[in-house]
């Protein structure tokens, strides 16, 4: 078994826009996802927007805390699941099954402590 990081990329415009039936549809998906891959569901959860972000960088010079993102782009991560999966194509389908009305995921292997 191998853990993959599925990220949930969201354009907190249309969020911010979204009725509030829309919300709790997608509030409901995401509990019925739960429910459906809780075998290899290892932690997950929603993350507040990007203007609650706080940036960190480390440079010859020290390290430079910001608040905010640092990407400036339209979509940001808006949430997570990390699964665990017997192959790629078991954490692809889990990964196609994900909510993500306002946005789309990025599927990414989890490297083994042993390999750092």
């Amino acid at each position: 078994m191998a853990g993959y990081m599925v990220l949930i990329w969201d354009d907190e415009a249309a969020w911010d826009a979204a009725g509030e039936q829309d919300v709790e549809k997608a509030m409901r998906a995401h509990r019925d996802f739960g429910a459906r891959y809780a075998h290899a569901l290892r932690g997950g959860s929603r993350l507040y927007p990007s203007g609650t972000a706080t940036s960190i960088r480390h440079d010859r010079s020290g390290v430079t805390v910001t608040d905010g993102v640092f990407a400036e782009t339209k979509e940001h991560i808006g949430g997570y699941y990390l699964v665990e999966a017997a192959d790629l194509d078991e954490a692809l389908a889990i990964a196609e099954a994900v909510p993500c009305p306002h946005g789309w995921v990025e599927l990414r292997p989890v490297m083994p402590a042993s390999r750092y």
